[in-house]
């Protein structure tokens, strides 16, 4: 993501964490986000969708109809609907249907990991820079600026290219390219939330550093962090898959979205559908990261 796109978020979350009221964290609280986001139904139809691409992802072996790794040089590039392979074949003759359900498996934990291990990093970096502030922040945000120095797809890139390919090294790649905008938004949030009476409370109750930002500045900025997370999914799966689609994550012939892009590249003008599945999905699971980021930024608003 790029700094501008970032910085457009980072206020409105850290104005909203600061908002949040000590209790922010209560069961009532996560209630009533549950309640809102249920009538998202724009959240609602993109966490179905998601669930869906996910289920069929991890019941791949069992419900995949055919072999991913195996074909037929005389079924190559077969049309959607063929009879026994109802979304065609690719350039080697293997069922799309089970490529792209096997493909989701790889596509989707390396989009998702890079975030996941992003956010515990970066979260815990930014929430000790914002609380502690002075030297402590001066070093954690101005370690985070030299990454920003870089365009974070091409460092991606010099990343993983240095690496090698491999599913490993791309799912390091993006978690270093992804830190930094986590520390910041964390940081940025945690920075309002401390300024806030109730953490002066706690210090003259005698509660450690520790304690309060454990018991009371994380339950206040979860909210913000986790919508910026989410919506960096999106991004993270798109970078993955270009990745991919460049030869610097799977190798063949794992089935992955990216590298399903790649291969069948040459077989657009033959067979534009089926060229294009893997494409559909990439955009389609972005799209509804995106989409529920949003409705789980709009659930998490105190009114």
């Amino acid at each position: 993501p790029d700094e501008t796109r970032m910085s457009s978020i980072v206020t409105p979350l850290a104005a909203t964490s600061a908002a949040l009221p000590p209790m922010a964290a209560s069961p009532s609280y996560w209630a009533g986000v549950r309640s809102r986001l249920l009538q998202d139904k724009v959240a609602v139809v993109c966490m179905v969708i998601l669930v869906l691409i996910v289920l069929g992802a991890l019941l791949a072996p069992w419900i995949a109809p055919h072999d991913p790794t195996v074909g037929s040089v005389l079924k190559r590039l077969k049309p959607v609907g063929t009879p026994g392979h109802l979304l065609g074949t690719d350039e080697l003759g293997r069922d799309m249907l089970t490529r792209l359900l096997f493909g989701g498996r790889t596509s989707l934990l390396m989009g998702m990991a890079p975030v996941a291990m992003a956010l515990l990093i970066g979260g815990t970096l930014g929430m000790v820079a914002g609380f502690l502030g002075g030297r402590v922040n001066a070093v954690i945000m101005r370690s985070v600026d030299v990454v920003f120095a870089f365009l974070s797809v091409l460092l991606a890139v010099v990343i993983a290219g240095a690496l090698g390919a491999g599913i490993g090294n791309p799912l390091l790649a993006l978690t270093i390219v992804l830190i930094p905008p986590l520390v910041r938004v964390t940081e940025s949030a945690t920075t309002q939330v401390r300024a806030i009476e109730f953490i002066d409370a706690a210090r003259a109750s005698g509660a450690g550093n520790a304690v309060i930002m454990r018991a009371h500045v994380l339950s206040n900025v979860i909210g913000p962090v986790l919508v910026y997370a989410t919506s960096l999914l999106s991004v993270s799966i798109i970078m993955a898959a270009g990745l991919s689609f460049i030869g610097l994550g799977a190798k063949p012939p794992t089935a992955e979205w990216g590298l399903m892009l790649n291969t069948l590249r040459n077989a657009l003008y033959s067979q534009p559908l089926v060229a294009a599945l893997p494409g559909v999905l990439i955009f389609a699971v972005s799209l509804c990261f995106n989409l529920l980021a949003d409705g789980l930024r709009n659930a998490m608003e105190v009114q």
